[in-house]
């Protein structure tokens, strides 16, 4: 029965070690829908869409 006390005492440390490491940064808020969801997808696809021209223009 010890056992399982020390072991929460640990994971509880680990994740309130955690959290405090997240700082501002950490949203444990859930599902986001709607508005409030943010998608980086579209980041990703400027930036590759972006090599290539840049590759075309070092060629040159």
């Amino acid at each position: 029965m010890w056992k399982i006390a020390v072991g929460f005492a640990i994971f509880a440390g680990l994740a309130l070690y955690v959290i405090g490491k997240g700082g501002d940064s950490l949203d444990m808020t859930g599902e986001k829908h709607g508005a409030d969801a943010v998608h980086s997808e579209p980041a990703k696809a400027e930036a590759s869409a972006a090599a290539p021209a840049a590759e075309a223009s070092a060629a040159k």
